[in-house]
């Protein structure tokens, strides 16, 4: 029997883990989608918040459980935007 409680804990664990990531990684693209409006606005965007949430995936994946992700550069957002226009 605890046999099957520690597998239960660890799975649930695991599920936990996952579903944390993909709401982080909702977030991550909405403020991607946002930077990206911007920049083909013209207007000035930073990829801080894109950053901020990419570092909180990338604690999580050090739990093995969910793959990591790319900071994103200024630089990237502008590569991406002109592959739309």
């Amino acid at each position: 029997m605890s046999v099957h409680k520690d597998i239960t804990k660890h799975s649930s664990k695991q599920n936990q883990l996952v579903q944390q990531f993909m709401l982080l990684d909702e977030r991550r693209e909405r403020a991607i989608d946002e930077a990206v409006q911007l920049c083909l606005k013209d207007q000035p965007f930073t990829t801080d918040a894109i950053n901020h949430v990419t570092n909180e995936i990338n604690i999580l994946a050090r739990q093995g459980v969910v793959p990591q992700r790319k900071l994103v550069t200024i630089e990237m957002v502008k590569e991406y935007a002109a592959k739309l226009i």
